[in-house]
This record gives structure tokens, sequence and C-alpha cells, in this order.
């Protein structure tokens, strides 16, 4: 069974950062690629980034790239998402997701519960 916990989440102010981290298993965190999805309010669940169960280069989404950063810590079974010069329109749940497809084409097969991040103007 693939257990993701999201943690990080909070209020900040734009230009701002903040930090999720999602923590999972041993198995789950060598097995899958990794990554993290968003849901603003009225808006589907869009992708963010994501970044292989190897390492290498990892994959983002337009609006984030040059701002956030994937990172996987295999020692502590830990994804994290260092978000940077946050935005308004960054405002949103954040859900952490596995998945065996290739990054550039992650969909997420597993979820968490999702940690919400607000950016205020």
């Amino acid at each position: 069974q693939v257990q993701l916990v999201e943690s990080g989440g909070g209020l900040v102010q734009a230009g701002g950062s903040l930090r999720l981290a999602c923590a999972t298993s041993a198995r789950t965190i060598n097995t899958y690629n990794m990554g993290w999805f968003r849901q603003a309010p009225g808006k589907e669940r869009e992708f963010v980034a994501a970044i292989r169960w190897s390492g290498g280069l990892p994959y983002y989404t337009e609006s984030v790239k040059g701002r956030f950063t994937i990172s996987r810590d295999n020692a502590k079974n830990t994804v994290y998402l260092q978000m940077n010069n946050l935005k308004p329109e960054d405002t949103a749940v954040y859900y952490c997701a596995a998945d065996y497809r290739p990054v550039a084409q992650f969909m997420g097969d597993y979820w968490g519960q999702g940690t919400q991040v607000t950016v205020s103007s």
C-alpha cells in the first residue's frame, strides 16, 4: 500500500517561500516516480512537478519553472517542493503523488491528503 503524507503548507505573502514535504515509505520512494499537483478553488487539479525514482532531471509545468524546485531525499523517504517567489495565483491545495509513468507523462496513481498553500497579495 502506498501512503503519502504532505506537510509544510501555510499562509505566506507574495514573494515569500515555503517548502512542502511528502513523507512516504522506503519501498515507495525507491520504486515510484514522485510528483506534485495542485488544485485551486473552482479549478481542475493541475500538474506542478515530478522527479524520477532514480533522480535525474525533474519536470515542471511552465508557470513554476525558475521558482519551484522538486527534490528527493531517499535516506529520509521524503520528497520536497521548494517554492520561492510565490504569487497569489499559486494559492491551492498541493498534493503529493506517486506514479510509474515517465515524469513527462506523470498523472498520479496514488495521492496524499493535500496541504493548503495560501499566498496573500
